[in-house]
């Protein structure tokens, strides 16, 4: 049951977050489809932290250098997620109205995100690593 609720409350949070990204492109006042590129950004966050899953032993409790860097490179992604529709925005390609309205998205979407792992990142009997 926990598992249906998590998978249905994750679903939700990336509608939502995705509906916000739409809506700063496809709104008649804004009209510009240029923050649509931060959807690179939401595909590539997770994937240096579950690279150096696969590649990292957890069973020493010390800092490991590999976890450290990706979780470098994934706090790079996330800032520069941030950054893209500011800096469209100061450009302007895109308006201040829909910068707020992907940066919603942003927030929304990244919070998923950290859902995901926090719900299916462990090593127990319901993980993503299974399927």
């Amino acid at each position: 049951f926990v598992v249906v609720v998590a998978l249905i409350s994750l679903s939700f949070g990336g509608a939502v977050g995705l509906m916000f990204l739409m809506l700063g492109c496809a709104l008649p006042q804004y009209n510009q489809y240029w923050p649509l590129f931060v959807l690179f950004f939401y595909i590539l966050s997770p994937i240096p932290y579950c690279i150096a899953r696969r590649l990292v032993d957890d069973t020493d409790a010390t800092s490991n250098a590999c976890k450290e860097l990706a979780i470098f490179l994934t706090t790079g992604i996330v800032v520069s997620a941030f950054g893209l529709p500011i800096v469209f925005a100061r450009a302007e390609l895109i308006y201040w109205g829909a910068c707020a309205l992907v940066l919603t998205g942003n927030t929304v979407i990244f919070a998923t995100i950290l859902g995901f792992f926090l719900v299916f990142g462990s090593n127990d009997d319901f993980s993503w690593q299974q399927w």
